[in-house]
C-alpha cells in the first residue's frame, strides 16, 4: 500500500509541475496552485483530527520550507528547461534524505532499499545528464535546481518526523496546506493588484486543477511517510522524474533519447528494490 501510494503520488506530481511549468506567468501559475491549496484545505478542516501539540513546531517549520521551496522552484523554471531543472531538484533529495535518515534520526534501512536508493539515484542523474553536461548559460538554473532539492530533502525530513508526531496524518497535511497555502497568493496580490484579477483570466481551471493534484500527491506522502521509513519514501517519491521526462518529451517537445530511456529503466529497477 505504502509502494502504491507513493508511485500514484509520483504520477499526481510529475503532472502538476508539468502544468505549472506550461503557465508562462509563473507567479500567477503558482498563486492559483495556493489558492486551490488553501480552499481544499479550509473545506477538510471540519472532516479531520487536529494535529498533536507535538507536531505543531515541525508544522510551521516545514511550511517555511514549502514555501522557499516553491520560490526557488518558479526561478528554476523561470530560467532553465523542466527535462533538466525538474530532475536536477528531485534527483538529489534521495541521497540528502537517506544521509539525514540515517544518521541524524536513526532510521535503519535494509540492503535491498538502501540499494534501491542508490540504483534510482543514479538513474535520476544519469536522466539529468543526458543531454550533456551543462554549459556556463545552464549554470544559474542548476545552482537554482540544487538549491530547490535541498530544500526538497528538509522538507522532506521534517514533514517525516512531523506527521508521525501528528497522530493524525490528514491533520497535518490539512494544517500544513492552509499555513503554507496563502502565501504566494497574497505575494501576487500585493505585486500585480488590480492587473491580477485581469492576468488570471482563463487559467483558473488549469491552476485550480494543478492545485488539487499538488494536495492530493503530497498528502498520498505525508501518509507513507507516517508509515514507512524516510529514505524509501523519498526515493520512490522521485520516481515522478521518469514521468517528468515522458511530460516533457511529449508536451514541451524535449528530446527523450535512447539514454533517457536506458535511465528510466534502471528508476525501475530501484523501485523495485525498495518495495521488496
Amino acid at each position: 500500500m505504502v509502494v502504491a501510494a507513493v508511485l500514484l503520488a509520483a504520477v499526481l506530481h510529475a503532472a502538476w509541475n508539468g502544468i505549472a511549468h506550461a503557465v508562462t506567468d509563473r507567479l500567477v501559475g503558482f498563486a492559483l496552485l495556493g489558492v486551490a491549496m488553501t480552499a481544499s484545505s479550509a473545506l477538510a478542516l471540519a472532516f479531520v483530527a487536529a494535529p498533536a501539540r507535538a507536531s505543531w513546531p515541525f508544522l510551521a517549520t516545514a511550511a517555511t520550507l514549502h514555501v522557499g521551496y516553491t520560490g526557488l522552484l518558479m526561478l528554476s523554471y523561470r530560467i532553465g528547461e523542466f527535462s533538466q531543472v525538474y530532475p536536477l531538484a528531485r534527483g538529489i533529495s534521495p541521497w540528502l534524505v537517506a544521509v539525514v535518515a540515517t544518521v541524524v534520526l536513526g532510521e535503519a534501512l535494509a540492503w535491498p532499499h538502501a540499494a534501491g536508493v542508490v540504483v534510482i539515484s543514479l538513474g535520476l542523474v544519469t536522466l539529468v545528464f543526458a543531454g550533456g553536461a551543462p554549459g556556463a548559460r545552464q549554470l544559474p538554473a542548476v545552482g537554482a535546481a540544487l538549491a530547490t532539492g535541498v530544500f526538497i530533502a528538509a522538507y522532506t525530513v521534517v514533514d517525516g518526523v512531523g506527521v508521525r508526531r501528528s497522530g493524525s496524518a490528514l491533520g497535518y497535511a490539512t494544517w500544513l496546506f492552509l499555513l503554507q497555502g496563502p502565501v504566494l497568493p497574497l505575494v501576487a496580490l500585493a505585486v500585480r493588484r488590480r492587473a491580477l484579477r485581469a492576468q488570471t483570466r482563463g487559467l483558473w481551471a488549469v491552476g485550480l486543477g494543478a492545485g488539487a493534484l499538488s494536495v492530493a500527491a503530497y498528502a498520498l506522502v505525508l501518509w507513507a511517510q507516517s508509515v514507512g521509513a524516510l529514505a524509501s519514501v523519498a526515493a520512490l517519491r522521485e520516481s515522478s522524474i521518469v514521468w517528468g521526462a515522458v511530460i516533457a518529451s511529449v508536451f514541451f517537445k524535449e528530446p527523450f533519447g535512447r539514454v533517457r530511456i536506458a535511465a528510466s529503466a534502471v528508476v525501475a529497477v530501484g523501485v523495485v528494490l525498495v518495495a521488496l
